[in-house]
């Protein structure tokens, strides 16, 4: 795990400012750095080091290919490296190899076998940037599913790119403007989703995705390699035949090869145990493929309502982990608040952000790699929502579009808008499809409309994704969620807090064939009634007691909503949401963000966009203004 920059065709000094960007996200490798610059001085390379195969500097970046024509840097861990590695072998691509490390395998395989041919032999995650010296060519590369970042564009009459959106920041002559066409986006969402980024003119490369650049003329090619909206076509297409048994067999076979790949590392490995079927899934056949006591990790809270750490020590207990628990005060939360903005770079509202970070700080004291439970929701259909979207489809697809839409606009303007279930019935009749009710859910108070001043909008991926694309609601809603929130909001989550910690943090859900396998899977392997996951629940049973999961998931969460009628926390929030100061940014509505905030303090009426809120106008101070 490590952070990668390029400059190219820089007009200033290259060589100080390719090593503002490495000192910009020395949290991402603090153990080592490097840089490339050619001879002619248009293409610099630098590079962030976090050790974790290969610890000598034989594994340093930016690496050279054996022949000279290549020059690398990446970020991220290719889990099936020695296979390529003695295929490379095999075919006689490469004779002998210098190091142990699969950066070295990376590049050979990329030089041999051509970008997408290498990219798709891959099983990992990544960022990675080629550049190659005779073609005069950058080709950067994201993981299939989104798990490394990796940010692009024009800064300062330069081409410029980074895993860390701040250290294109840093660059001297930066004068990038807001993107205020996203805001609509993030205001509803939290997030601000790939492609777009908060500053005009930069990108996020898009999961699954290369794009290579002319370094003379900046021009772009874009190929996609791997597309999860095709994996979830073909899995549909193809539904698994066998028993909801075979199925669980399955399961466990592909998701215990992923864990024994991601389990390779030369330093010390564990797992956060949130006491989910999903994370309690991927430690138990941790500790059944490990040779002696897996390190797991949990944080709990004092408030019973966000606590589940009691049951991840009974469950830890169970399967005989090594556990570590820490228990964290409203004052450790609150602590992290002032760090948000340099650790995203850009908005970022997802609150859950706090314990995140903190669970990866007391990790990152024990190991140097955690692996995670995250996307068993999203891929095994964990999520009550779906269930409910599936209802209210139900009851709405008998009455054709051109009948709902108009009545639709006709509640939406009327008198029965005022009253909330008019307002919430009114806004998803208007929805083509399940797919838009899961995108509209959240959408049906207007007042998110009017925050930013700038009222127009992007298209993104939920408002691209085609209509029935598939036939299922409940996939519909899945597919949504790997396309946009999982990769957008989760792992960016995940990446940027423990990464904050110099944490390396991997997802075995996110396999190649795994992922595609559960797109393969019936419903009704998936959801009984309101319960989802429902093969995946059939793995674990085999490792721990159904007795001991069956209870209500109170997620990874803390009460922000009380919080901010703390005193310490609301002059905070208070300070940001200044009238004069909002006034003065010229960005936001200040009325409409002084509505929010007094419907909040004085009627109780708490809405998730003052998070959203105050996460902007943090970043804005701490950030874009300095």
């Amino acid at each position: 795990m490590c952070g990668i920059a390029g400059l190219l065709k820089f007009k200033g000094d290259t060589k100080r400012n390719i090593r503002k960007m490495n000192e910009r996200m020395v949290h991402r490798g603090p153990d080592d750095e490097g840089i490339y610059i050619s001879e002619d001085g248009k293409v610099a390379l630098g590079h962030r080091r976090l050790s974790i195969v290969d610890l000598s500097k034989m594994g340093a970046q930016p690496f050279v290919s054996g022949s000279g024509k290549s020059i690398m840097v990446y970020n991220g861990e290719i889990y099936n490296h020695q296979e390529i590695r003695d295929k490379l072998l095999k075919e006689g691509a490469v004779t002998k190899f210098r190091s142990t490390s699969d950066t070295e395998v990376l590049i050979e395989a990329i030089e041999y076998y051509g970008i997408e041919k290498a990219l798709t032999m891959c099983k990992g995650m990544f960022g990675i940037a080629v550049y190659d010296t005779e073609k005069k060519t950058i080709t950067l590369a994201r993981d299939r599913v989104g798990e490394k970042p990796l940010y692009y564009g024009t800064v300062a009459g330069s081409f410029a790119f980074a895993s860390d959106l701040g250290c294109l920041r840093v660059v001297d002559g930066f004068d990038n403007k807001i993107n205020t066409q996203v805001l609509t986006i993030y205001f509803t969402e939290g997030y601000i989703p790939a492609p777009y980024s908060i500053y005009e003119g930069i990108y996020k490369l898009e999961a699954g995705t290369y794009m290579t650049v002319d370094v003379e003329t900046f021009k772009t090619d874009v190929h996609t390699y791997w597309s999860m909206k095709e994996a979830a076509r073909r899995g549909q297409s193809n539904i698994f035949t066998g028993s909801r048994q075979e199925a669980a067999l399955e399961l466990e076979r592909l998701l215990r090869a992923s864990i024994k790949d991601q389990m390779v590392a030369d330093v010390p490995v564990g797992a956060f145990l949130s006491a989910g079927i999903d994370s309690s899934t991927i430690v138990s056949l941790m500790q059944d493929l490990a040779p002696g006591k897996v390190k797991s990790f949990t944080i709990g809270m004092d408030d019973p309502a966000y606590n589940e750490a009691t049951y991840a020590k009974e469950i830890a207990a169970h399967l005989g982990t090594e556990h570590t628990e820490l228990y964290i005060s409203d004052k450790d939360a609150k602590a992290v608040v002032p760090k948000l903005a340099t650790m995203f770079s850009e908005p970022f509202a997802d609150s859950s952000q706090i314990p995140t970070y903190l669970v990866s700080k007391m990790t990152r004291e024990h190991v140097t790699v955690s692996l995670s439970g995250d996307a068993g929701d999203e891929l095994f259909c964990g999520y009550t929502s779906y269930g409910s979207i599936d209802r209210i489809w139900g009851k709405m697809k008998g009455f054709p579009y051109f009948i709902r839409k108009p009545v639709s606009s006709l509640v939406l303007h009327s008198p029965l808008v005022n009253k909330d279930i008019y307002r919430i019935k009114g806004t998803l009749l208007g929805a083509k499809g399940p797919c838009e009710i899961h995108k509209l859910e959240h959408e049906t108070d207007p007042i998110i409309y009017s925050i930013a001043l700038d009222k127009r909008t992007l298209p993104y991926k939920l408002t691209e994704l085609p209509e029935d694309f598939l036939t299922e609601p409940n996939h519909e809603c899945m597919l949504a969620d790997m396309l946009l929130y999982h990769p957008d909001d989760i792992l960016v989550k995940v990446d940027r807090t423990a990464m904050a910690v110099s944490l390396e943090t991997r997802v075995p859900m996110l396999d190649k064939d795994v992922v595609e396998f559960a797109w393969s899977l019936p419903l009704e392997y998936l959801r009984e009634g309101s319960v989802g996951k429902m093969v995946l629940r059939d793995v674990l049973y085999k490792y721990v007691p159904r007795e001991m999961m069956e209870r209500p998931k109170k997620g990874f969460a803390i009460p922000i909503d009380k919080w901010l009628l703390e005193p310490e926390l609301r002059e905070w929030a208070e300070g940001l949401l200044d009238k004069d100061k909002v006034r003065s940014q010229g960005i936001l509505d200040p009325d409409v963000v002084e509505k929010i905030w007094r419907d909040y303090t004085d009627r109780g009426i708490y809405r998730i966009q003052i998070w959203y809120i105050l996460m902007f106008q943090q970043w804005y101070e701490e950030e874009y203004r300095q």
